[in-house]
């Protein structure tokens, strides 16, 4: 797997970003048991680099806590068949790692989230990237229902890995 973390801002999170990020990922891959070692891009940025963000590729002129940008065109959630028959457009062709896709979140929506839900900058973090990787493997919450499956898959993955409300 391979994970590549870019970070437009000098702020710091209190644990080890690249561990957590690989924590979620793994667990949101068994999970959905993704057959494939995968690679994702990770930009950690502030409220003007996620707003410049949304705007840019989106046409939203607000703030928001995390982008995700799926490189995979999913005939259903988590339905990897996609790339089994057109592997010369989703697959790297150096590593043989499936190109999941891109996340960027915003850290001052991390911390300020994690206030607001009494929980920790961790637990915040790693909803959001549990969030936005199952964006990546084709999820979506679009219509209840869809929210509610993939809220229950958040919650699984966090379980999974011990990440509580409390931490």
């Amino acid at each position: 797997m391979s994970i590549i973390i870019d970070q437009e801002i000098e702020k710091t999170f209190p644990f080890d970003i690249q561990k957590t990020i690989e924590d979620v990922v793994n667990a949101a891959l068994i999970q959905e048991q993704c057959p494939y070692d995968v690679s994702i891009n990770v930009l950690i940025t502030d409220l003007e680099g996620i707003r410049f963000y949304n705007r840019e590729y989106r046409d939203i002129d607000r703030e928001t806590d995390v982008l995700s940008f799926p490189a995979v065109d999913y005939d259903a959630p988590a339905d990897f068949s996609i790339a089994e028959s057109s592997s010369a457009a989703y697959f790297d062709p150096d590593t043989d790692e499936l190109m999941l896709g891109d996340i960027i979140l915003c850290y001052d929506r991390v911390i300020v989230q994690a206030k607001e839900y009494g929980h920790s900058s961790l637990r915040e973090f790693a909803f959001l990237i549990a969030h936005s990787v199952l964006h990546l493997l084709g999820y979506d919450h679009m219509e209840p229902e869809e929210e509610h499956v993939m809220f229950d898959k958040q919650e699984q993955i966090l379980q999974t890995l011990g990440i509580t409300r409390e931490k």
